[in-house]
């Protein structure tokens, strides 16, 4: 595609694999994405265990 310039547009046009800014915001979403996992994991409230008397 030399010479060629693609028009992207609307989600594409942030999240791609054609632009380096694109795969850059691929990247950050998915980073982004294991760190809000992980601090919901980390941070949840704990469950009382049941006393067995």
């Amino acid at each position: 595609m030399a010479g060629e310039e693609e028009k992207l547009t609307g989600f594409s046009k942030y999240y791609n694999s054609v632009t380096t800014q694109g795969r850059v915001n691929v990247a950050l979403t998915s980073l982004g994405v294991l760190v809000i996992a992980g601090a919901y994991v980390w941070f949840k409230p704990k469950k009382e265990k049941a006393a067995t008397n």
